[in-house]
């Protein structure tokens, strides 16, 4: 079975092959790139990457959970949720029957 995960490591290197930079300015691009999103999605509570997909921050109350094994119930805390929604255009590159 392939590898299904893509590290920050595999990114780097698609970088270092394909455009050329140094491994380091590959790592500094990848790691602001991402930085980017993290503070903006902090910040706006919502990013939109045009023909991609929106990542979005929602808030979710806290409830009571339950341990399935020994039935006991536990009160799980309220917290912030990344959420993320495809675009139209990235659905279709990902069910286009085309491998180019």
């Amino acid at each position: 079975m392939p590898r299904t995960n893509l590290t920050k490591k595999d990114l780097i290197n698609s970088v270092y092959m394909q455009i050329g930079f140094s491994k380091n300015i590959s790592e500094s691009l990848i790691e602001d790139f991402l930085s980017t999103i993290v503070e903006n999605l902090k910040k706006e509570k919502k990013i939109k990457l045009s023909k991609f997909g929106t990542f979005s921050i929602r808030n979710k109350k806290s409830r009571i959970g339950r341990n399935p094994i020994t039935k006991e119930q536990k009160t799980i805390s309220q917290r912030d949720v990344v959420l993320f929604k495809a675009s139209n255009e990235f659905k279709d590159l990902v069910n286009s029957k085309n491998d180019s």
